[in-house]
């Protein structure tokens, strides 16, 4: 590998990275990119490692370009003694282990905030204690409710960026009541938020936090009965494959209203990779990372959804492509939501020069034919088993 430097022209050193929840969606990417591209050593940390495996069993053989640079730990951090460890023979931990599927805010709100912060403590106590750097990666919903939320639908003010566009360092986080549960994920991933950035201030702890937006790529999520559990809810895009795949029309949610932006997983990864290589422009800093070019309502989304996937699959689109449920059929007593979530790009630019590439369509035509060709066939089995009994 040619010899890499950092964005101010500096060698970039090679370090080991402790990741902490290494075997997930973006734990995965990171990983291969850090393999392929890097002469970095991970410390892969998590209870699963599918997503990794096709990284892990090379990396046993001499041959392989990352032999002998990958290392999996499978461990629980909740309680286990040898984290400890691992973080302090690491020059950086990346801490990715979080409940974040919004279907289980409402379901599970108590795992969601122990996961959420109580699990987290040890890591930001030991990332201090030892002088380890931490990369932390928190959510896009630690904003809330958007201020133009609280105006009437058809007031003016609403469509001025200074009342919907997310601010890190000048937005307010604002909440919904208690009773509203779906809020707990978001509490909690503020509260660790705010002690990353106290143990900075305080003792000096060298810290970057992530906010994404809607990341999206081959291995998001699961797909309910195939390699998660049936009755599972995963997030917008893996809930809509999944009726796609099984030839049903997409349940949109209070009709789809709400607006998001998506962003494709291997341009996010990008301004990651930037973060870890370069310290001295990333530290104490939070950064948005999503893509505002890609925003659409959820009832858009599945409209082109439905459209790439029969491009993909050869498939016919359905007479009726979506039908609409309300937020306490699909989600449960409890559930609130945000009008609108549209990322600032400035810090990110301003300190990194990165800005996301990938389109809207682009990324949904790359994540949906990886979900055919991986599930498809899995799934008319899944069928024809249900049919038959």
């Amino acid at each position: 590998m040619a010899n890499r430097v950092d964005l101010d022209g500096r060698p970039i050193k090679t370090m080991t990275i402790c990741m902490i929840g290494a075997g997930g969606f973006i734990g995965s990417h990171l990983c291969e990119k850090l393999m392929d591209e890097t002469l970095h050593t991970v410390i892969a940390v998590d209870v699963y490692n599918d997503k990794i495996r096709h990284l892990l069993e090379p990396a046993e053989t001499e041959g392989c370009a990352w032999s002998g640079r990958i290392q999996f730990h499978r461990l629980n951090i909740k309680h286990d003694s040898r984290l400890e460890g691992l973080i302090k023979m690491s020059d950086l931990t990346i801490n990715l282990a979080a409940i974040c599927t919004p279907a289980d805010y409402n379901t599970r709100p108590l795992d969601t905030i122990y996961s959420n912060f109580i699990d987290a403590l040890p890591v930001v106590k030991y990332c201090s204690e030892y002088a380890k750097r931490v990369i932390h990666f928190s959510t896009c919903e630690v904003y809330g409710k958007t201020v133009g939320s609280f105006l009437p639908k058809d007031h003016p003010l609403r469509l001025q960026p200074e009342f919907y566009v997310l601010n890190e360092n000048e937005t307010p986080c604002i909440f919904g009541s208690i009773e509203k549960q779906r809020w707990s994920y978001a509490c909690a991933k503020q509260l660790i938020e705010r002690l990353i950035y106290a143990e900075g201030a305080e003792n000096g702890l060298e810290f970057t936090i992530v906010r994404p937006f809607n990341w999206i790529g081959p291995r998001m999520d699961f797909i309910p009965g195939i390699d998660g559990p049936s009755e599972g809810v995963p997030r917008v895009l893996a809930c809509f494959s999944n009726n796609l795949l099984r030839g049903e029309p997409l349940k949109l949610v209070d009709g789809g209203e709400s607006q998001r932006t998506f962003i494709y997983i291997k341009d996010a990864i990008e301004a990651v990779m930037l973060m870890i290589e370069n310290p001295e422009r990333a530290n104490g800093q939070i950064f948005n990372v999503g893509n505002p070019n890609n925003e659409v309502t959820v009832r858009q989304l599945a409209e082109m959804m439905t459209e790439v996937y029969s491009k993909v699959s050869g498939g016919k689109i359905l007479d009726v492509p979506t039908i609409d449920v309300s937020s306490e059929e699909f989600y449960g007593e409890g559930y609130d939501d945000s009008d609108k979530r549209i990322p600032d790009m400035t810090i990110i630019n301003k300190q990194l020069g990165w800005n996301p590439k990938t389109s809207l369509f682009d990324l949904l035509e790359s994540t949906l034919t990886y979900q055919h060709k991986t599930y498809a066939e899995a799934i008319k089995r899944d069928i024809a088993k249900s049919t038959a009994s």
